[in-house]
């Protein structure tokens, strides 16, 4: 069975910087494209970034100069690294993996941004 877990939501002051992990139960390669997403009280969930198998990246204007997604194949696991947070980052986040048209959701982690 596929599972997504993610791992390093928190609280952190503006200006701070978070990793989160996405750890993958599967081989990474049979990953087709990996997402970030982000869902805020009240808010329509947005796609933060994306990173495919050929390594492309591509980023929500909202984020892009400050986030950082990246794959580390040995350990099954993708990143999503935060720099220069701001309070309109807080949010669930949630990495997602599609695999051939099938796709999978880990369960979310906080990310708290104080002002």
């Amino acid at each position: 069975q596929v599972q997504l877990v993610e791992s390093g939501g928190g609280l952190v002051q503006s200006g701070g910087s978070l990793r989160l992990s996405c750890a993958f139960s599967g081989s990474i390669f049979s990953i087709n494209v990996m997402d970030w997403y982000r869902q805020a009280p009240g808010r329509q969930r947005e796609l933060v970034a994306t990173i495919t198998s050929g390594g492309s990246v591509h980023y929500a204007d909202s984020v892009k100069g400050r986030f950082t997604t990246s794959r580390d194949d040995a350990k099954n696991t993708v990143y999503l690294q935060m720099n220069n947070l701001k309070p309109e980052d807080t949010a669930v986040y949630y990495c997602a993996a599609q695999i051939r048209l099938t796709w999978y959701w880990g369960q979310g982690t906080q990310v708290t941004v104080s002002s």
